[in-house]
């Protein structure tokens, strides 16, 4: 059988949640957003416990191999405390939960003191989790060490009789792989490009800037391709990636056949100014827009992007100026489509988007459950 990875988009209204099937089984979930309402029939979004639970079940596991949050504001957490199996408390175990084998958090979810607004019970209860994880040095990865989690973490590690060096192996700086995966077992990789030293440190955590941001290679065939997963950066954090990487020499890493753009097709994600009609964005955003590959597609994890005239003065996103900039660079770099979360088949009752990535190329293709058998398939993949 042709080996073929999956690129999944749920849709969760605006929100995040995504899943990375890899050929051999494998299975990356990047955020998670459960909305209480979505059990009714009535509403758009998924039931994402359900479809999830569905999908594992189907491939015979109770299991994430990674569940990735990318940082910890509601709507890339909600409903996870319920959902998830939690080590650090036995009131969050069985109950048919499922398992985290390996979870994976920026530094700021681990060291973020929230402020009463930005507070939230499931946001602490990750935190504890990532806390335990990291002090039992088990099934965590933390992005970035910078100074202020040290200096909670060490202390704790003395109490233990540990030197301050002895969870070293469970960081992950920017500009590195991440161990675990590699192209060559797995046919996948990972790369990190945010969260910098520097989102944490003074005290002010801003979570979008502090998230995480990863270049995802996979190899199909001979052919690799490129997926960005990004958090709800804005362009300043944009442009910070693309500088930094294109200074240590890995523009390759910006490159993208498909690419989640961030805070749900917000304008603040590619400038300080919506415009009246279409988002200019900032000159380092636009070299990463014009980074995208030929047949290459754009993901919005967003509500509809409609373009009325009552949209023009939208406050929240998604904002229709943001959706026409991407088209415009998208259509630069003769890539497929930009599709949205929330509007596919239709609006009333969007499915997952699914992405197969097969040597022949990265193909949109409509799936029952994911795994299963193709039903309808896009027009034909192209390698590149």
């Amino acid at each position: 059988m042709p080996e073929k990875h999956q690129i999944v988009f749920y849709p969760v209204g605006n929100g995040d949640t995504s899943q990375l099937v890899l050929s051999q089984g494998r299975r990356v979930l990047f955020d998670f957003c459960h909305r209480p309402n979505a059990e009714s029939a009535d509403t758009p979004e998924i039931d994402l416990k359900k479809r999830l639970k569905d999908e594992l079940e189907a491939a015979g596991r109770d299991y994430f191999d990674v569940v990735a949050f990318t940082h910890a504001d509601a709507d890339h957490i909600m409903g996870s405390t319920q959902f998830f199996e939690l080590q650090h408390a036995a009131k969050y175990q069985g109950k048919d939960r499922i398992k985290i084998r390996q979870l994976w958090v920026p530094a700021a979810m681990v060291l973020e003191s929230a402020t009463n607004d930005q507070q939230s019970a499931e946001f602490v209860i990750l935190r504890q989790e990532a806390r335990h994880r990291l002090l039992e040095s088990k099934d965590i990865l933390v992005f970035s060490k910078p100074p202020e989690l040290m200096e909670w973490l060490v202390p704790k590690l003395k109490e233990r009789g540990e030197p301050a060096t002895a969870r070293d192996h469970l960081f992950v700086d920017a500009g590195t792989l991440v161990p675990g995966f590699t192209l060559t077992a797995d046919g996948a990789e990972f790369f990190c490009h945010s969260p910098f030293i520097k989102h944490c440190e003074g005290g002010d955590v801003i979570r979008n800037t502090a998230a995480l941001v990863f270049n995802v290679r996979l190899l199909a065939g001979n052919n690799k391709f490129d997926y960005l997963e990004i958090g709800d950066a804005c362009w300043e954090d944009l442009e910070d990636i693309v500088r930094i990487t294109k200074f240590h020499k890995n523009d390759d890493r910006l490159a993208w056949d498909l690419i989640n753009i961030p805070h749900h097709c917000s304008y603040k994600s590619l400038s300080d100014e919506k415009g009246k009609e279409e988002t200019q964005p900032k000159p380092l955003v636009k070299e990463l827009l014009l980074a995208g590959k030929q047949d290459s597609y754009i993901v919005s994890c967003s509500k509809p992007v409609v373009d009325v005239k009552e949209s023009y003065d939208q406050i929240q996103p998604p904002h229709i100026q943001a959706r026409k900039a991407y088209d415009r660079y998208r259509k630069e770099v003769k890539g497929r489509k930009f599709l949205v979360t929330m509007e596919e088949p239709n609006a009333t009752k969007p499915e997952p988007l699914v992405f197969d990535v097969t040597a022949g190329g990265v193909s949109w293709t409509k799936m029952a459950l994911i795994g299963a058998p193709a039903i309808v398939a896009s027009r034909p993949s192209r390698a590149g």
